[in-house]
């Protein structure tokens, strides 16, 4: 359907419409806040936790740019995008089940491969689904919905296993074994991210093409797996000026952020608690107050996903997503100075500001420079952008880890803070878009 045939939806709509992606990050966030200690209780060394991170950034860079060209090119019974985020959803459930019962490392590693295609198979839908069905001044709100969406489900995500070690499920653990909260918290996930795809399945219908019969022969001569391969090769050659600047501020953003998933709560443990080692007395308790950390850092893109349209309007989409990851590498830097477990808290949220610009301003600008009926391609292939920093960064952290970091998991968060402070300024590289947004 052409942007101009497409009618605005209430905001009600829009939140049914983006809901399930509350489900999703509900899931990213556990396994975010978890995956590491996880790693840990079942013997991993620090040095090696990004190497065993691969498994997002790897199935994301292969997963997503497939999955969005293929869903360019599908109509069926049950729309475009959906059959490929309900398909994630259900197998994002299952490892949400099994992967606390990991009894080996190889194994908790395998179930976090899965996961993560799984995940990448429901999100890069969900993003190109507010392009396809939004008008293009509302597609800055539908963004906003699901950076409010994104903090609510990584909040919550993050406080569960502790709100649950305060309805009296054990912390115990020999320092080998993974302790019982966690164990429920993944149970939940996997129910709260089969409820959400489900809801916004059910309360939302995609649009068919305009003219079915352009789209069957497109998608007769798509060539199936084949056709996507070569559509991302086109589309790539074919990008726009303003998503290749782009690349650059995605690999100063995410060369760093991987940093925080794998070393923030194990800072907080060794920095406020003075656990180092999954055997000291505070490591649990570290670990637990990690989570808590990234609650805060997650309220952020609740309370910014309110000020995004207002400031693009006033001072474009460049400047914006400069200052906001110039406030979040603030936020990194700053735990240098602090064993403070309150002050922590307050520059997470600093650091959560940045993250708020961070998933949701290139998927404007995106908005703004490509054609609808490619908005799959290039939504996958802006997602690859995140893949191939974090690629970089988990083959390359381990290699100065313990000589340039000095085997520290603090220093590895001031790395990533000044990573961010580059991206600051090559957003500034950026050419500027024509915004088209809602008042």
């Amino acid at each position: 359907m052409e942007n101009q045939q497409k009618p605005k939806l209430s905001l009600g709509q829009i939140w049914n419409m983006c809901f399930g992606f509350l489900g999703i990050q509900f899931g990213m966030g556990l396994q975010l806040a978890n995956m590491s200690p996880i790693f840990r209780y079942l013997g991993a060394n620090e040095h090696s936790l990004p190497l065993l991170w691969l498994a997002g950034p790897v199935t994301g860079l292969v997963i997503q740019p497939i999955i969005g060209a293929m869903s360019d090119n599908t109509w069926n019974r049950f729309g475009r995008r959906r059959p490929y985020f309900l398909t994630g959803a259900i197998i994002a459930s299952i490892i949400l089940i099994l992967m606390p019962y990991s009894s080996t490392l190889w194994m908790a590693a395998s179930f976090m491969w899965i996961l993560d295609a799984a995940v990448n198979s429901s999100m890069e839908p969900f993003r190109a689904m507010v392009g396809d069905i939004l008008p293009k001044e509302q597609q800055a709100k539908g963004f906003s919905v699901q950076a409010f969406l994104i903090g609510v489900g990584q909040l919550f995500s993050s406080v569960l296993p502790y709100l649950l070690t305060l309805l009296g499920l054990s912390t115990l653990t020999t320092g080998q074994n993974i302790p019982d909260f966690v164990k429920y918290a993944f149970l939940m996930g996997a129910a709260i991210i089969i409820g959400s795809i489900l809801w916004t399945s059910y309360t939302t219908k995609e649009y068919p093409p305009s003219d079915m019969e352009a789209f069957r022969k497109k998608q007769a001569e798509s060539g199936g797996l084949f056709g996507a391969f070569k559509e991302i090769f086109v589309a790539v050659k074919e990008m726009p000026l303003a998503l290749r600047q782009m690349w650059w501020v995605k690999l100063a953003c995410w060369y760093g952020l991987p940093l925080m998933w794998q070393y923030y709560s194990l800072s907080i443990a060794r920095h406020a608690y003075n656990a180092p080692t999954v055997e000291s007395a505070g490591f649990a308790d570290g670990v637990k107050m990690g989570g808590v950390a990234i609650a805060f850092y997650c309220v952020a893109p609740i309370l910014m996903s309110f000020l995004f349209t207002p400031l693009i309007r006033r001072m474009g989409t460049r400047k914006v997503f400069a200052l906001f990851l110039t406030i979040g590498a603030i936020g990194f830097i700053g735990t240098l100075f602090t064993t403070n477990i309150t002050a922590i808290f307050a520059l997470c949220f600093l650091t959560g500001i940045g993250f708020s610009a961070i998933c949701t301003v290139p998927y404007i600008m995106l908005s703004t420079t490509v054609q609808p009926a490619r908005m799959g391609v290039y939504m996958g292939i802006l997602n690859a952008f995140i893949c191939i920093p974090q690629i970089i960064s988990m083959l390359t952290v381990p290699l100065y880890y313990d000589s340039l970091l000095a085997g520290d998991p603090r220093n590895a968060i001031i790395l990533a803070g000044i990573c961010w402070l580059i991206a600051a300024v090559l957003c500034m590289r950026i050419t500027p878009t024509v915004e088209n947004i809602e008042s």
